[in-house]
């Protein structure tokens, strides 16, 4: 297979700013349930720890949902499906606005989870085809600052703006950023000439998939991401019932700290420059694994909000220099096939993460907040150092 062909550059700036408002929309709708887990448990009379579930049954669908949008993207078009599925996560949204109870709600999780999956995979996987590698980190980079700023006002915005509109108009307000995410993808997408849509062949997915694995750095980034996830977003959805047993807020709060992680990842964004220069791909995953591993301790300490909030200021930044560099790097594991090796990427990632959930919730439970995040600290600080030390290996020729 060949890789596709570029386009002129004045159509990158172009799709970067589609790419920008789809990806914005969905983690916009991805991280506003988090700041809700106590609310959502009053009103809907179950307990907080399953509650907290619903962040699993967002990403758990988003990662199992990889392996067929990855092939169905370079069958049909990168750029139809990303549509497609932003239309589905604002139904699915618009549904979440009504449920009755705790378990249609989870219902409908699970679907905008999977439909979410399509928006951030495939648009990485646009920016491997059309954004020369000499600059595509800085391109994804920009896109990722779109990407924050929807976790950033998704969290934070759920968090304020509850008390006024109450749960289900947090839902009706995500439900309409999808709805303007789809319009600008319907709308907005300059088409470039290129392989007309074919029907998906799976069986050559599972042999592109097998190949994919078989290359040594894709294991380590495969593997990279999923711990990263399980060890930096397993607590997130914690965040709000353990501010609220130590008395130290409510949603409002919790909405607060967890713009801390995004404001850090606007930080990255605006450094990605810099720290190119003077770090490298090298020390950037070791900064980045030593800067997580800090935070982590200091929340496990469990003092004030706004402490915690600084503290996942610098997991946010720490966070954003070990996957920012993961995402270029696997945009050229296979140039030929990039939609289904980002795919690959996202189900290891979202996997993680929907697993740390249940992981630190049991272990908060057993071990107690200090001991459980502090696990998590030597766990990413280990993931920085390893994939520093195998990812500075020379690629094999041909690989």
């Amino acid at each position: 297979m060949t890789a596709p062909s570029e386009p002129a550059p004045s159509s990158i700036p172009r799709l970067i700013a589609v790419l920008s408002v789809a990806g914005f929309a969905s983690t916009f709708a991805g991280r506003s349930v988090e700041p809700l887990v106590g609310v959502l448990s009053r009103d809907l009379g179950s307990d907080a720890h399953t509650v907290a579930l619903l962040s699993t049954a967002f990403a758990l669908p988003y990662a199992l949902i990889q392996p067929i949008l990855g092939p169905v993207g370079d069958a049909l078009g990168k750029e139809r499906v990303v549509t497609v599925c932003l239309g589905v996560l604002a139904l699915a949204l618009v549904g979440c606005t009504l449920a009755p109870d705790i378990g249609l709600l989870f219902g409908l999780r699970i679907l905008a989870g999977a439909a979410a999956g399509g928006v951030i995979p495939l648009a990485l996987a646009l920016m491997g085809d059309r954004v020369p590698f000499a600059v595509r980190q800085v391109a994804i980079s920009r896109f990722l600052v779109a990407v924050i700023l929807g976790q950033l006002s998704g969290s934070t915005f759920a968090g304020l703006i509850e008390g006024q509109v109450g749960w289900r108009g947090v839902f009706a307000i995500t439900a309409l950023v999808g709805l303007l995410g789809c319009a600008a993808a319907l709308f907005g997408f300059e088409r470039i000439g290129g392989a007309p849509p074919r029907r998906p062949e799976f069986r050559q997915a599972l042999a592109r998939y097998r190949t994919i694995l078989a290359n040594p750095r894709a294991r380590v980034l495969f593997t990279a991401v999923f711990v990263e996830a399980i060890a930096i977003f397993g607590v997130f959805p914690y965040l709000a019932p353990l501010l609220e047993a130590r008395g130290q807020g409510g949603p409002r709060e919790a909405g607060l700290v967890l713009a801390g992680f995004a404001a850090g990842g606007l930080i990255y964004s605006f450094l990605v420059g810099l720290l190119l220069r003077f770090l490298g791909m090298t020390r950037m995953l070791v900064a980045g694994g030593a800067i997580c591993a800090g935070a982590l301790l200091v929340v496990g300490l469990a003092g004030r909000w706004q402490v915690d909030c600084a503290a996942l200021l610098a997991l946010g930044l720490g966070f954003y220099m070990l996957h920012n560099t993961f995402q270029v790097q696997v945009t050229e594991v296979a140039p030929g096939a990039r939609a289904s090796a980002v795919a690959l990427h996202a189900f290891s990632y979202f996997c993680g993460q929907a697993l740390g959930v249940a992981i630190l919730g049991a272990a908060i439970q057993g071990l107690g907040q200090f001991a459980a995040l502090a696990a998590c600290a030597a766990i990413i600080l280990a993931t920085g150092l390893a994939s520093a030390h195998l990812l500075a290996r020379p690629v094999p020729p041909g690989a």
